[in-house]
């Protein structure tokens, strides 16, 4: 238990308000026909209460007759009353979990779908009213009052504008600083029953979730705050941020991952802008050692839903950077969280509380991670289109990046065609034929788009590497994938009249699409083109691009590389060269073949570092041309 003097505190209280501690069934008598109560949340459902009024409507079938049990999220009531209690009460969700999601769908419980931070407006308001609360407090602290510790959220505002609350008093639940504290005045009836609390198991990560993990961190900056949800995915994003510096958490949602980076020194809330050097979020969804950890601990702040998720609040954060999953997303940019076609699956949560605040922030990332797959990879979470009857939890405008395990796409400022190309490069390999002929029914891409299926078009995420430049430049180098057709465009376009000419031997202005996609959508098996990348903010920019073909009947390959202007002797070039021949090297290659000018300097330059490093050069010039062959020094 955190109290370690819990029983006297509670004996303290039942001195204080002995005529508030009556039986069970004494205080179930204060219920009228048609009451509607609120329930606690989560890890913070009182259970000894539940039981016992569930007791009480089946012993007592008249007293309790048409009521409403509200819910924010429940984890352990429902099983209890679908069918079983019925006309006595009926359930209404704010949110559905595993527990409710059937009974929802077949018409048995109701689904109230809204944004979590509009819910304490509601009550205020009225427009939702609350008869009765059934709550759950820890011992009273030091200053006599009780905390609502693992289940601040909408509690606050519900029992604020409700005639009746019953409260169990449980020398489990931890005492956790913030605006959780109620007054004991403000409790009409007391049951004391101490039990452990719900708890909530992460569930198991897999590869492909490690995957999506690693990549969403490549994204996340030190000194960034961040809002996560809970489940798997966002369990694996947090387990890869072990290398982050100084971050800061402002949540809805506190889970276990969060308390592991706290006391590893990672989220240390220092650089937040506001609530500095604390944790904020709403409520907790975790195991008995993670409520330990928040127990009377002031590194932890527990706020209602209409702090955590007032996008004003929100709004005050410098560089925040919102994580959420997704049931589906479609290549314009749609995203749903709630449901799959018709089926109510999950809620709006706090979504778009977070995404769409943190959208209109100048320094935020709104980032959706998701699994390229469902159903045990038979069906694409990427799709054309939202399915029928889907609700549009994100729109086209919320989303700055959607994450999976095949890589990072970046959808902000990007028109649809570009959207639909850059999602396609990261569904699942399997699934990208489809979506390409779908996209061209649709006209969300060029009607001539090519492709490459399997194998050959598979994007070789792993020959992604930085490198450092002689000059101190650091670049990304990578393999040249499906989407970069407008960056691509954008390079060529870069390139001086010279340069285009000593590379292309030619000055044409212009690149169109049929040509530019012939650069881009490679076969990996034997054609590989790694370009220079600067990475910015939100973007991406090519420097450089070293391609080389493989000529089957020599098994060479033409080797050939382009640098902009502007980075020309700083190191790009070598760095490509060096990497290239890596590649070619590894691939069993013997050697480059090549043309260029005999006037290109730097062509010379780079035979030369070949001869540095042993390999066998071979040129001819004729009529200005140079024409060369380059063999590895362990070619046969």
């Amino acid at each position: 238990m955190p109290f370690a003097d819990a029983d006297r505190r509670i004996e303290n209280l039942k001195g204080l308000y002995p005529e508030k501690f009556l039986k069970d069934e004494d205080v179930f008598r204060h219920i009228r026909r048609g009451d509607r109560i609120f329930v606690g949340t989560g890890c913070g459902e009182p259970q000894h209460l539940i039981r016992a009024f569930m007791k009480y409507a089946w012993s007592n079938p008249r007293a309790i007759f048409d009521a409403e049990l509200s819910h924010l999220l429940t984890l352990g009531l429902a099983p209890y009353s679908f069918e079983r209690f019925r006309p006595n009460f009926r359930q209404n969700f704010f949110f559905i979990a595993d527990t409710t999601r059937e009974a929802i769908n077949q018409g048995q419980a109701d689904y109230s779908p809204v944004f979590l931070s509009q819910i304490p407006r509601l009550f205020r308001r009225r427009l939702i009213t609350i008869d009765v609360a059934f709550i759950q407090v820890s011992p009273p602290g030091d200053n006599g009052s009780l905390s609502l510790g693992v289940s601040v959220d909408i509690i606050k505002e519900a029992i604020r504008h409700c005639p009746l609350v019953i409260a169990q008093v449980n020398a489990f639940m931890p005492f956790v600083h913030g605006d959780s504290l109620v007054d004991a005045e403000d409790v009409d009836f007391f049951v004391h029953c101490d039990e452990p609390l719900l708890e909530y198991e992460n569930p198991a990560v897999d590869e492909s979730m490690q995957r999506i993990g690693m990549n969403v961190s490549k994204i996340i900056p030190d000194n960034a705050t961040i809002q996560v949800g809970y489940g798997k995915i966002p369990n694996a994003i947090l387990s890869s941020l072990g290398n982050k510096r100084h971050l800061g958490v402002h949540t809805e949602l506190l889970g276990s991952g969060i308390i592991e980076l706290m006391e590893r020194g990672v989220i240390d809330n220092t650089k937040k802008s506001i609530d500095t050097g604390r944790t904020v979020a709403s409520l907790c969804l975790g195991t008995n050692d993670i409520f330990s950890s928040i127990h009377d601990n002031p590194k932890v702040c527990f706020m209602p839903i209409d702090y955590t998720n007032n996008p004003h609040i929100i709004a005050q954060h410098d560089h925040m950077v919102a994580i959420n999953s997704a049931l589906e997303v479609d290549l314009t940019g749609q995203a749903t969280a709630e449901s799959i076609g018709e089926m109510f699956y999950s809620g709006i949560g706090g979504h778009a509380d977070f995404m769409r605040t943190v959208a209109h922030s100048s320094t935020g990332k709104t980032i959706l991670a998701l699994q390229s797959t469902a159903r045990n990879g038979t069906v694409s979470r990427i799709v054309p289109y939202l399915s029928p009857g889907a609700g549009v939890t994100l729109n086209r405008g919320d989303i700055h990046y959607v994450v999976t395990e095949y890589g990072i796409c970046y959808l902000h400022g990007k028109n649809i065609r570009e959207r639909a190309m850059s999602l396609i490069a990261i569904a699942h390999p399997a699934f990208r034929p489809w979506l390409i002929e779908e996209a061209k029914k649709h006209n969300l891409i060029f009607k001539d788009q090519a492709f490459f299926p399997g194998d050959r078009g598979e994007y070789p995420e792993e020959l992604e590497t930085h490198r450092t430049t002689r000059t101190g430049l650091t670049i990304l180098l990578r393999p040249i994938k499906i989407s970069d057709e407008p960056l691509l465009k954008d390079f060529v376009y870069s390139l001086s009249d010279n340069s285009l000419y000593m590379r292309f031997l030619t000055t044409r202005a212009e690149i169109p699409h049929h040509d530019l996609q012939k650069l881009v959508v490679i076969d990996y098996t034997s054609h590989m083109a790694i370009l220079a990348v600067l990475e910015h903010d939100d973007r991406e920019e090519i420097i450089g691009v070293a391609r080389y073909v493989i000529e089957d009947d020599v098994h060479r390959a033409v080797l050939a590389i382009a640098v902009r202007d502007n980075v020309q002797k700083k190191g790009v070039g070598t760095e490509l060269l060096e990497y290239v021949t890596y590649l070619a090297r590894k691939q069993g290659l013997l050697g480059f073949t090549g043309e260029a000018l005999a006037e290109n300097r730097p062509v010379m330059r780079m035979l030369s570092r070949f001869r540095e490093r042993g390999f066998e050069v071979q040129r001819t010039i004729s009529g200005g041309l140079l024409t060369l062959e380059i063999t590895f020094r362990d070619a046969s």
